[in-house]
């Protein structure tokens, strides 16, 4: 059977349903999360909390996610595979030790100095313990370049050639060989064929080679005591023939040694030393090396110079310097000696070590000996080159004081 329900006006149930709804919303518990709050960042320690000021949209609290599962993606380390042959070597994961986590280990950095470095760096430096870099060799034919009498290209070559030539052709002890002479003859004579030099006014390389040619005829042949002075004349003769334009004639020769041999002996010896050295006269005599070594003593000035060519001719005389000395060594010890005497520093730069091919304890013994003679050249009686370089003109640089540091105790290369 059918049952029927009475039949209420809809105004009347419009007002039972506002009546149920007030009813509703008095009694009505406080909604719990219905998904409207957004998850809480990350927090790491020591960081501040980012305040959140706007209302929690759908977008917003999608974007909140994104960030705090980013950030919690940075502090996973992922294992990076290892490869060989310098590849990256993989990551180890961290290590939690209590409630502490180790930070992960970074790729090593080149160090930076640090403060404590530094200034141990500036305290060395002050009290010049820090080694100073070695001084630049310096090109000193650059200002040569264009000049081609200077021959650049070839220079290096040619003093090549002469380094091995006075090795070859170096001297040997011949005093042993005379019986008639001895060291302090040759020095006598080497002193006069100095003082004819300058009254000649002859080219500087006339008397290097002069000397030369009577040392390398005495080591081959003997000669009296008599014909000593004869051997030197015609030395100079020969020498003069080869480097000068216009040579002294053999009529001056015999004047300068005061008639002592005829103009047929001048002649007669002149052939038996060309003959006795196979005309054999481009040698390399300490002359060539002056010239380079001097160059190469940067700044070199005509005081320099003077000086240099003054302590190479007071070893000239001495027969033991020669002897004990290749022609390179003698140039590049008075080379030594003079900027000593000059007080020049360094005594002795790497350009020079460079173009000499000698270092400064290689040199020094040789250098002590040269100082000493300028010591006592005042008072030798072979005054030679000392009123040569007395001169004016040549700087008067037998007057200046003998390098002090360099004076030797005993007399060595004694004639």
């Amino acid at each position: 059977m059918t049952s029927y329900e009475p039949v209420v006006p809809i105004q009347q149930q419009n007002i039972v349903a506002d009546v149920k709804q007030k009813h509703e919303r008095r009694n009505r518990k406080a909604l719990g999360d219905i998904g409207n709050l957004a998850a809480a960042p990350v927090v790491e320690i020591g960081k501040p909390q980012t305040q959140i000021s706007r209302p929690i949209t759908r977008t917003f609290r999608a974007q909140l996610l994104a960030n705090g599962q980013a950030a919690a993606d940075k502090n996973i380390k992922k294992p990076l595979a290892e490869e060989n042959n310098g590849n990256l070597v993989s990551k180890q994961k961290k290590e939690v030790v209590g409630n502490h986590e180790e930070t992960p280990k970074r790729r090593t950095r080149k160090p930076s100095k640090t403060l404590t470095s530094v200034l141990t760096a500036r305290s060395k430096a002050a009290c010049g313990i820090t080694t100073k870099p070695k001084d630049p060799v310096v090109n000193i034919d650059e200002s040569d370049i264009n000049n081609e009498l200077a021959e650049v290209e070839y220079v290096e070559d040619i003093y090549t050639f002469y380094k091995l030539s006075e090795t070859e052709g170096g001297l040997r002890d011949y005093m042993n060989l005379q019986p008639d002479l001895n060291a302090k003859m040759r020095a006598i004579l080497v002193d006069w064929l100095i003082e004819v030099h300058r009254k000649f006014e002859l080219m500087p390389e006339s008397i290097y080679l002069t000397i030369n040619i009577v040392d390398r005829y005495l080591s081959q042949k003997p000669v009296p005591r008599r014909e000593l002075q004869l051997v030197g004349i015609s030395a100079m003769l020969i020498a003069c023939k080869y480097e000068e334009i216009w040579p002294p004639e053999v009529n001056d020769l015999m004047v300068i040694s005061d008639n002592a041999y005829t103009r047929d002996q001048i002649l007669a010896m002149e052939k038996a030393i060309l003959g006795e050295l196979g005309w054999y006269l481009t040698v390399p005599t300490p002359y060539v090396f002056l010239v380079r070594y001097t160059k190469a003593s940067i700044p070199s000035d005509d005081e320099m110079g003077n000086m240099v060519f003054f302590l190479t001719e007071l070893g000239l005389i001495h027969y033991s310097v020669i002897i004990t000395n290749n022609p390179s060594k003698l140039a590049a010890s008075a080379v030594y000696a003079a900027r000593c005497t000059l007080n020049k520093t360094p005594a002795w730069t790497e350009t020079l070590k460079h173009h000499t091919g000698y270092s400064e304890d290689q040199l020094r013994e040789c250098a002590k000996v040269l100082v000493s003679f300028h010591a006592c050249a005042s008072e030798t009686k072979l005054k030679a080159v000392y009123r040569k370089y007395v001169n004016p003109e040549k700087g008067a640089v037998a007057l200046f004081p003998a390098a002090r540091s360099l004076v030797a105790e005993v007399g060595g290369g004694s004639s």
